[in-house]
C-alpha cells in the first residue's frame, strides 16, 4: 500500500510539473485607461552577420539540436504502465513490484548488446560459488550471436562432443525450457547440474539447417588447456620440423604448460611452430598476454582497453618479463576459426599486428568487449560492457572478428571429423600420423605457409664458399730421383711379342 502510494506521489508531482499554472479569479472590473506617452521609435536591430553564400549555391541550413532528454516524463510513461499491468493483468501474483522491475532490469540490459545481462541473487551466488579447477557440465560455452543462443565452443573430451554437438549449433530448448528469452548465465546454470544426470539438448545447425535432438549426460570435467604437443609428421611437413600444440581455453596454467611444451619441442630440433587456436573460447586475459611473451620482447604492448572515461580505462597490457630468457623467433602461424572468441581472439590479433605470426583459418568469433560485474543492494547484479579491447594496431575485434591472413575453411563433416580424432587418439608417432592422415586444411594450409616461410629464408642466406680442389698429396721423393733425366722409349722401339 505505502509503496502504491508512493508511487501515485511521484505521478502526481510529475503531472504538477507538467501543467501550466492557473489563473487565479478575481471580480471582474472596468478596464483602467492607461496614461498617454510619448511615441518612441522602436529600436531596430543590429543585422546578423551572415556568411557570403556563392552564387547558384544554397545557403547552408543548421541542423535543429536534439531535445535534451527528460528523465522525470520517462519515468512516469514507465510507473504508468507499471501500473496499468498491475490493474488488468489476469494472474494477480505475477505483477508485483519485485517481478515488474527485475523484468524490466532484464529487457533494459538485454536490449544494450548480447553481453549484458542481469542476474538474480540466486544466479549471482551459484556463479560466486564455481570453481576454476573443475565443473560439473556437458562440456560448451554459449553466446549470444545475432539475437540466437549460439554454441561457442564444445570441449573435445566432453559429453556433448562425443553426442555429436558442434561449435556453431544454435540451442532451442534445454530440457522443456525455450531458450528465446533465456540469457547466457542463467543458459549455463541449466546446462551444469550433478555429473550422471542428462540433460535433453534440441539444437539448430546453421550449415544443414536441420534441427537435432541429443540426450547429453553430465560430468564432472578437469580443466587443461595444453594439448597434443608434437612435431608434425613428414608426411606434411617432409624434411623440416615443424611443431604443433593447440590452446583450448586460457587457465591459470596455460603459460606455464606451453612453454614447457616449446621447451621440449626445441631439443628435437623444431623450425617452426603452429599455434592451434580454434574453439578457444578465451579465459584469463592476463594468461593470453603471457603466452604472447613467449614470441615477443618483455615490455610489448598487446592489448589495451577504453572506455567512456579515459581516467577510468586499464593501463595497457604488456608481455611479462621472461628472466632473461630471450623471446623464439622461430616463424609461427596461428590456426583460427568461428569458435575463437575474446582472449584467443586477442592473441591473435596481437601477433599479427606485431608480424609475428601467419594467421590462418576463417573470421573468428568477435568477442571483443569487457564486462564487469556490479553487484546489487538486493542481493543481485548486473553484467555490463564497460569497455573495449583494442589491438595493438588500434583496431576493435568487437562484432567484426580477426580476418586470417590466409583463409582456408571445412564442412562440417570434416569438422566433426577433427572433433571425434581429437577426443580419443594414439600418443607419440602414431598420433602424428593420425593428424596427418586427418585431412586437417587448416593445418595443411598452415604447414605449407611455415615451410615457405623456410624455404625462402634458405634461399635468402649467403651462399656457402665453394672449396678449391687440391691435388691429392703424394709421398715425399727424393731429390736425385726428381732431378734425374726420364728416359720415354717410342713405340717402334718396343719388341712385340714374339709368334708361337
Amino acid at each position: 500500500m505505502r509503496l502504491a502510494l508512493a508511487f501515485s506521489f511521484v505521478i502526481g508531482c510529475a503531472a504538477l510539473k507538467a501543467a501550466p499554472p492557473a489563473p487565479t479569479s478575481a471580480p471582474p472590473t472596468a478596464p483602467a485607461k492607461a496614461p498617454e506617452k510619448k511615441k518612441e521609435k522602436a529600436a531596430v536591430p543590429a543585422p546578423a552577420k551572415t556568411m557570403p553564400v556563392a552564387a547558384g549555391s544554397k545557403p547552408p541550413t543548421s541542423k535543429p539540436a536534439p531535445p535534451p532528454e527528460d528523465g522525470y516524463a520517462q519515468l512516469e510513461m514507465m510507473t504508468r504502465a507499471m501500473e496499468m499491468i498491475r490493474q488488468n493483468y489476469v494472474d494477480e501474483k505475477k505483477v508485483t513490484y519485485a517481478d515488474l522491475v527485475e523484468g524490466a532490469l532484464e529487457g533494459m540490459l538485454r536490449k544494450l548488446d548480447p553481453h549484458c545481462e542481469y542476474m538474480g541473487r540466486t544466479l549471482f551466488e551459484d556463479m560466486q560459488r564455481e570453481q576454476g579447477d573443475t565443473s560439473e557440465g556437458v562440456g560448451i560455452t554459449v553466446s549470444l550471436k545475432q539475437g540466437a543462443l549460439t554454441i561457442v565452443t564444445v570441449r573435445d573430451d566432453g559429453p556433448a562432443a562425443r553426442a555429436g554437438v558442434l561449435a556453431g549449433d544454435q540451442i532451442v530448448r534445454i530440457n522443456d525450457v525455450l531458450t528465446d528469452s533465456v540469457g547466457v548465465a542463467e543458459t549455463m546454470q541449466l546446462l551444469k547440474g550433478k555429473a550422471g544426470e542428462a540433460v535433453r539438448l534440441t539444437v539448430r545447425r546453421p550449415g544443414t539447417k536441420q534441427f537435432l535432438d541429443f540426450s547429453v549426460v553430465r560430468e564432472t570435467l578437469t580443466e587443461t588447456s595444453v594439448h597434443d604437443a608434437m612435431l608434425v609428421h613428414a608426411k606434411l611437413a617432409s624434411t623440416y620440423k615443424i611443431g604443433y600444440a593447440r590452446v583450448s581455453q586460457f587457465t591459470q596454467a596455460t603459460a606455464r604448460d606451453l612453454s614447457a611444451a616449446l621447451d621440449e619441442l626445441e631439443k628435437q630440433g623444431m623450425q617452426a611452430f603452429v599455434l592451434d587456436l580454434r574453439n578457444n573460447p578465451g579465459g584469463l586475459l592476463d594468461v593470453a598476454v603471457a603466452l604472447c611473451g613467449e614470441f615477443l620482447p618483455d615490455g610489448t604492448v598487446v592489448v589495451t582497453t577504453e572506455g567512456r572515461v579515459a581516467s577510468q580505462n586499464a593501463p595497457p597490457y604488456r608481455t611479462p618479463a621472461r628472466g632473461g630468457k630471450p623471446p623464439r623467433k622461430y616463424p609461427l602461424a596461428v590456426l583460427v576459426n568461428h569458435g575463437s572468441a575474446s582472449a584467443s581472439e586477442l592473441t591473435a590479433a596481437a601477433l599479427q599486428d606485431l608480424r609475428r605470426g601467419i594467421v590462418v583459418g576463417t573470421t573468428s568469433f568477435g568477442k571483443g568487449s569487457v564486462q564487469t560485474i556490479l553487484p546489487m543492494k538486493n542481493g543481485a547484479a548486473m553484467r555490463l560492457t564497460t569497455a573495449k579491447y583494442y589491438t595493438p594496431a588500434h583496431r576493435t575485434i568487437h562484432e567484426r572478428g580477426v580476418e586470417p591472413n590466409i583463409v582456408s575453411a571445412l564442412t562440417t563433416d570434416e569438422e566433426q571429423k577433427i572433433t571425434k580424432w581429437r577426443a580419443s587418439h594414439g600418443t607419440g608417432e602414431a598420433a602424428a600420423l593420425e593428424l596427418a592422415n586427418l585431412g586437417d586444411r587448416q593445418l595443411e594450409r598452415a604447414v605449407d605457409a611455415l615451410k615457405g616461410v623456410l624455404v625462402f629464408g634458405e634461399f635468402s642466406r649467403p651462399p656457402l664458399p665453394v672449396a678449391e680442389k687440391k691435388e691429392p698429396e703424394r709421398a715425399p721423393a727424393k731429390l736425385d730421383a726428381l732431378l734425374a733425366p726420364t728416359k720415354i722409349e717410342s713405340p717402334a722401339a718396343v719388341t712385340p711379342p714374339a709368334k708361337p
